[in-house]
């Protein structure tokens, strides 16, 4: 099978892939600011993520605060700088909070999405004979350990009446992966997006099942405790918040010109760009940080916790901040489409 090729970048961890893996990452701590004032919010990023997206939209206009950006390539490094003090906030999926509230580090969400899980997705090649999630009993499933992806797989399993322990786990990343899932190494891949979305476009494989209905598709703001207690940074998070969620409706408006901007900000293709928008990054949710929302979150603590993969119980719960919810609806609200 003639392997795909994939562009540099798409091997890094983007703005989709916040829930993904760890790893030693060092942030990109360039001296990189917008707006004026006396007050600084150093925010966390990753390539493509929340600078991009504010930029896009013209809400990096008329701050009255300064924001210092440092680009991090996945969740955990950027968690790992809120816990130390050296980022006040910053952008992570569902699954880096939970590995940090299990170390015991001093973050707290204040702000979450809800989008669809169809960009979560275990795949297979064009050729498998797979047409059930039942059927990988026994096959080899490619995945990164502790991602968003894994909880994906375990969930998806369950409701298929089956164990992690009933497959042959290859704990990959996704450059390792795909390399082997493409050769025919391992049966099945499961991924998020924009890996599924490259998969896909490149008619490389098809969708054996997705995180539709089995994971929360939820995103999140995650803040430094000492930052929120410090009154006038807390204003600035909440101004910034705001912004971020004007600019995720500016998304859901203008989906081919936030696919460009992404492009170009992250090396990817322009058809796996907008792919990938319309089917993840378009349908998130501004939502509430709630019982529902940290319910939700107890349940991946708790499979990881299951599985020795978090060495202590987490109350979830702890690491929280509702503050500022406002108006907002309920992390039930069901996902754009």
């Amino acid at each position: 099978m003639r392997r795909l090729l994939v562009p540099a970048a798409l091997l890094l961890p983007l703005t989709l892939l916040l829930t993904s893996c760890g790893g030693d990452s060092a942030a990109d701590t360039g001296a990189r600011t917008d707006g004026s004032g006396s007050v600084t919010l150093s925010v966390g990023d990753q390539k493509g993520g929340s600078e991009a997206i504010l930029r896009a939209a013209g809400e990096l206009k008329n701050l009255d605060y300064r924001i210092k950006w440092s680009t991090f390539t996945s969740g955990p490094p950027l968690l790992e700088a809120v816990n130390a003090g050296a980022v006040d906030v910053g952008g992570v999926g569902n699954t880096p909070p939970v590995f940090a509230a299990g170390a015991g580090s001093k973050i707290s969400v204040v702000a979450a999405w809800h989008g669809t899980s169809r960009g979560d997705a275990v795949l297979v090649r064009n050729d498998s004979k797979l047409t059930s999630p039942k059927q990988l009993k026994g096959r080899s499933v490619a995945v990164a350990q502790g991602s968003s992806a894994h909880y994906q797989l375990v969930a998806s399993l369950e409701a298929a009446g089956l164990r992690l322990k009933d497959i042959k786990v290859k704990y990959l990343q996704p450059a390792d992966a795909l390399a082997a899932f493409n050769s025919g190494k391992v049966d099945a891949w499961a991924v998020w997006d924009p890996y599924t979305s490259q998969v896909l476009q490149a008619k490389q494989g098809r969708v054996l099942t997705t995180g539709d209905g089995v994971t929360n598709g939820l995103s999140f703001q995650v803040a430094s405790p000492a930052a929120l207690r410090n009154s006038k940074k807390a204003a600035a998070v909440k101004d910034y918040l705001a912004r971020l969620r004007r600019a995720q409706g500016w998304v859901h408006n203008h989906q081919a010109d936030w696919a460009k901007v992404w492009a170009k900000d992250t090396g990817l293709p322009y058809d796996v760009a907008l792919a990938s928008v319309r089917r993840t990054n378009a349908t998130r949710v501004a939502v509430a940080v709630d019982k529902p929302l940290i319910a939700s979150e107890q349940r991946i603590a708790d499979t990881f916790t299951e599985l020795n993969l978090i060495p202590k119980k987490v109350d979830f719960g702890d690491f929280v901040d509702p503050r500022f919810n406002g108006d907002l609806p309920p992390s039930t609200t069901p996902a754009k489409h």
